[in-house]
């Protein structure tokens, strides 16, 4: 609430009661939604589809050639798709315009953008499947071994029934709110922790 007590002071002075309290209602319902990762497929890190190293016990990715001159550029392309479902309990409606994104994993981070898009979450129990694209530099992460790790034992072993691996993916979205030519960012970000498997990644 505190958030929300914010974000009504921050605008206050640009609008009325009443769009005010409209505005508010609907990210009050956002915070309150349920989400859920179900999926993050069309990974490729510098053009290579992380199908070609799942499921082994030991890759040396810096090996990889196309890999390995992404390093010596230091530019490491990372993109995929993270599914995000949404969904609004509550009896008001749930709604952004854009938002800021943070992907990590395992606690480190992977990724981020922006979805510009309009979402509206229906009241009682509607749902909305928001495709988070990734496209990101990865250098960073591949440079540092244990963000690498982190990635590396997460990712390792899809596509091998016998070496299942879970981890924790966490999305983290600030939402961005339009009063005509005023833009209002969301005091804060709304975190999603989702435990997935590496089977689910394709």
């Amino acid at each position: 609430m505190k958030k929300i007590a914010f974000l009504a002071l921050a605008i206050l002075p640009f609008f009325g009661c009443t769009g005010l309290n409209k505005q508010v209602s609907q990210i009050k319902a956002l915070e309150d939604c349920k989400y859920e990762i179900s999926s993050v497929d069309s990974i490729t890190v510098a053009n290579v589809n992380v199908k070609e190293f799942l499921g082994k016990d030991k890759v040396d990715l810096i090996k990889m050639p196309r890999i390995a001159l992404a390093l010596l550029r230091k530019n490491v392309p990372l993109r995929g798709r993270v599914n995000l479902v949404i969904n609004n309990p509550s009896d008001r409606l749930a709604a952004i315009n854009q938002f800021e994104y943070k992907v990590l994993v395992k606690n480190r981070e992977i990724a981020g953008g922006f979805v510009n898009q309009k979402i509206a979450v229906s009241p009682h129990g509607g749902t909305f499947t928001v495709p988070v694209h990734i496209n990101s530099n990865v250098y960073e992460v591949l440079s540092d071994d244990k963000a690498m790790d982190a990635v590396y034992d997460f990712i390792i072993g899809s596509g091998d029934e016998t070496k299942e691996r879970k981890g924790n993916v966490t999305i983290k979205i600030k939402p961005t709110l339009d009063f005509g030519n005023k833009k209002i960012e969301y005091p804060g970000f709304i975190t999603i922790d989702k435990e997935i498997s590496s089977k689910n990644l394709f």
